[in-house]
């Protein structure tokens, strides 16, 4: 077995006996936290996030210690924590593990009375609200931002090559793409060596292609023509097309394909809505750039969806083993306050989750009406089944290896992403 599938499977036979305290040091005066990386770096969350642990321990007497993990990091080091018991009390996740993660039975539920006392389940957006957990459970987290995937595109390289609206389908896309790339400018950058960016565009694309990741009984089927068809397209973008430089194939840490498209070295970026702090980060002002929907294609591939995000966005749970449980969900009530709703929300460019945080007017401009759209009517979740992390881990890395062949000059057409993507449906069904 891979390291996931022993974390995995160490932590479901650990599920039973997940009580008692944790190793973290935690007491009714202390917390431990780990945070997910949303801002530029490392040491933005902590500058955005520390003011308000600082008032929550003012408000309560409850000091938080933080810790902010880097995503390449966050999902083995959750699964490490559920495995071993030596973990924070809380903690953030990608919503699209929140099934997987649930299965492991290391984190605390949040059944009716938990979510009234966070104000009631109708409070919190019903997409974000339903990437919870398996349907027909009680969830084990409940969300913290909400994110949707958007097309970002340097307005001044739009202008020089001719382009007066962004792309609406991939074939304006790919046109689009040709012309902004020339001399050491690519019409796009993506993060090749990402697993998770990977496993979402190949889930978006394939929701488009009419693929379905697993079938109604849970069985992965991830090699059929249709998803096949969807990494390609994907992958052309480097191959086929070579509008992606291919040292991108080694971008991997959430902010290189953003910083190309700030300094000009790439038109255009497929990204969530949170790259607006990263573009900040880069110097890049928001009149500088637009965005916009992601493309379909036309016409629309027989059994395809009109799908072009995934309903993204981090989510809070509690360990079950928390030597403090009580003011872990004491913190998670005031993170998903509306006042922290809007200040968090608004310095990481995400949206909020909770209904009356959008009051606030930064919350109605353009660009979050747009992602807020896109949330609404063409956004679909990732399975809500206990594979799901899996998937994004062998399809991922599937992906991955497959842009370093490219970038390596190796041809890839549609037996060699079948084969790969055969063999991540094979560590799939035995577990290795």
């Amino acid at each position: 077995m891979n390291k996931l599938g022993v974390a995995l499977a160490a932590a479901l036979l650990l599920s039973a006996g997940c009580t008692g305290q944790s190793g973290n040091g935690s007491s009714p005066t202390t917390l431990t936290y780990w945070a997910s990386n949303q801002g530029s770096s490392l040491d933005n969350d902590r500058q955005v996030l520390q003011p308000e642990l600082d008032e929550f321990a003012k408000q309560t007497g409850i000091t938080v210690k933080l810790e902010v993990v880097p995503w390449p990091d966050l999902l083995n080091r959750i699964l490490a924590a559920a495995t071993s018991g030596q973990g924070p009390d809380v903690i953030n996740i990608g919503n699209t593990w929140a099934a997987s993660l649930q299965a492991t039975g290391a984190f605390a539920p949040f059944d009716d009375s938990a979510l009234n006392g966070l104000g009631g389940a109708q409070r919190f957006l019903a997409g974000s609200l339903a990437a919870t957990g398996a349907a027909g459970q009680t969830r084990t987290s409940v969300p913290l931002y909400g994110l949707a995937y958007g097309l970002f595109y340097n307005k001044k390289l739009f202008r020089e090559a001719g382009i007066g609206q962004p792309p609406t389908t991939w074939e304006e896309f790919t046109a689009d793409a040709k012309r902004l790339t020339h001399g050491d400018q690519w019409g796009l950058a993506v993060e090749g060596s990402s697993i998770t960016e990977n496993a979402h565009h190949a889930f978006i694309l394939g929701q488009q292609y009419g693929s379905d990741l697993f079938d109604a009984s849970g069985k992965p089927q991830f090699d059929t023509p249709q998803q096949v068809a969807a990494v390609r397209q994907y992958l052309e973008f480097m191959g086929t097309d070579k509008v992606v430089n291919p040292s991108n194939a080694e971008y991997g840490n959430g902010t290189q394909a953003l910083h190309d498209l700030a300094t000009g070295k790439a038109g255009m970026v497929l990204w969530q809505g949170n790259a607006e702090t990263v573009l900040k980060a880069n110097g890049m002002r928001p009149e500088d750039y637009g965005i916009a929907p992601m493309p379909f294609p036309q016409p629309t591939p027989a059994g395809g969806k009109h799908i072009n995000s995934l309903v993204a966005g981090i989510n809070l749970a509690v360990f079950a083993n928390s030597g403090n449980k009580d003011g872990a969900m004491r913190f998670v009530k005031f993170l998903t306050s509306a006042e922290e709703q809007r200040k968090l929300n608004k310095s990481f460019g995400t949206l909020p989750v909770v209904q009356d945080a959008y009051q606030d007017p930064v919350f109605q401009t353009p660009a979050i009406k747009s992602f807020q759209q896109v949330l609404a009517g063409s956004a679909a979740p990732l399975p809500q089944i206990a594979q799901e992390s899996q998937f994004e881990t062998t399809v991922g890395g599937a992906i991955k290896d497959l842009f370093a062949q490219i970038a390596g000059g190796k041809p890839v057409g549609d037996a060699e992403i079948k084969a790969a993507l055969s063999a991540a449906q094979q560590k799939m069904a035995t577990g290795g």
